[in-house]
């Protein structure tokens, strides 16, 4: 990420953190927090039987579930569902690019088409197809550079005018999804014992990619929760602290393929929405992981306020998932040389994302602890080694 980009994306961040501030200053938010605090807790201490329970809820609900224990097997279980489908519709969600579902389909010259605008932005820009934040993946682009990726792309001269891109990639989207016949999303929550998944986005484009003839959701197992009541507290506080809003545009609660009951109370599915939804519970290291590393509601605040973050930008993270909580995450999903080389010796240790956490994830704690075993195993930056000789040796970390 170069200068530029940087002083964008912090000018963003700084709006961010001014309207988010003034809204948790208050006794209903905090108590809000407090009880989303212990619901994580909860559900992840109780992980085991969550996982359990929604196979069972989400099957009598009518929702085909399949289980993937690793990145393979999740790409393996989307090939399956896919077929001969040659476009696919896709909303935002950091657990597909975990996957890295985007390159696996392309090697099968199946086309992923983002619905997200700013998803869109990124996937047309021919630089660098990295997002800058969770909820908003355009923020490191400022206006003139968005108006030329668009032109670029789609060979047309644009204005740099947020309605006239937002018009043009709205079109180009809906034309690409004339094609499609199955959608992809991601999941904010699943409410276990309702067999519900929930789905938190602005733009309405969930709707239009959930209710396409197939609905595939890919979650993660962290994203468990027991109730609907407290998937919907969760959500409430990650839009509070991602986007400084009370509420997002819509909460889509999904329990189910499309039905209806009003012809003498018989149910008949495939009304307007999906025939048929699939959700993909995805562990892929989770189980394995420091039960605080799955705390995280995905709100990207910790990013707003990481000084090596608004240093080099997402350098410093895993895939979808930045900062330094992508850097700790990165260790379970895929390895310790994953970690080092997304930025584990680069986190000052400072503990201000787990300050601006909702949640209170101990991110700095976790990366100290994956520091030692990395070293232990032999990962590290050879040349802190010899400053280490120099002050035991030496008194001093220079030569003398």
């Amino acid at each position: 990420m170069n200068k530029s980009q940087l002083n964008t994306m912090q000018k963003s961040f700084e709006l961010m953190d001014k309207r988010r501030k003034s809204l948790l200053d208050n006794k209903k938010t905090k108590e809000l927090i407090e009880r989303v605090k212990n619901i994580r807790k909860d559900s992840i201490n109780n992980l085991p039987k969550l996982i359990k329970t929604a196979k069972k809820r989400l099957k009598e609900n009518g929702i085909d579930v399949r289980y993937a224990e690793t990145a393979d097997d999740a790409l393996n279980i989307i090939n399956d569902i896919i077929g001969d489908n040659k476009v696919i519709g896709k909303s935002k969600s950091n657990t597909i690019a975990e996957i890295g579902l985007a390159d696996y389909l392309k090697s099968k010259e199946v086309e992923l088409i983002e619905t997200d605008l700013g998803d869109r932005i990124v996937q047309l820009n021919p630089g660098s197809n990295r997002s800058s934040h969770p909820i908003g993946p355009a923020l490191h682009l400022n206006i003139e550079r968005i108006a030329e990726i668009v032109s670029e792309n789609l060979g047309i001269t644009i204005n740099p005018e947020p309605r006239e891109i937002l018009d043009i990639l709205k079109s180009n989207v809906l034309e690409e999804l004339s094609q499609c016949s199955i959608g992809i999303t991601g999941s904010n929550s699943v409410a276990a014992e309702d067999g519900s998944v929930v789905i938190v986005h602005n733009e309405g484009n969930v709707s239009l990619v959930s209710m396409m003839d197939t609905h595939i959701v890919l979650v993660g197992i962290d994203k468990l929760v027991h109730t609907i009541e407290e998937a919907i507290s969760v959500v409430k506080v990650e839009t509070m602290y991602a986007t400084g809003t009370r509420v997002p545009s819509y909460i889509n609660v999904i329990s189910g393929p499309s039905k209806t009951a009003d012809i003498e109370k018989r149910l008949i599915e495939d009304m307007y929405g999906a025939k048929k939804v699939v959700v993909i519970l995805l562990d892929n290291g989770r189980s394995k992981a420091l039960k605080e590393c799955l705390w995280c509601i995905g709100c990207g605040s910790c990013i707003v306020s990481c000084p090596v973050y608004n240093a080099v930008g997402y350098e410093f993270g895993y895939r979808g998932y930045l900062g330094g909580r992508g850097v700790a995450f990165s260790k379970f999903i895929k390895d310790v040389k994953a970690s080092y080389q997304s930025g584990l010796f680069c986190c000052t240790l400072c503990g201000l994302c787990s300050l601006e956490c909702p949640v209170s994830t101990p991110t700095n704690e976790i990366i100290e602890k994956l520091r030692k075993e990395s070293v232990e195993s032999g990962i590290y930056n050879k040349k802190h080694l010899k400053i280490a000789n120099n002050i035991k040796n030496n008194g001093s970390p220079f030569d003398n």
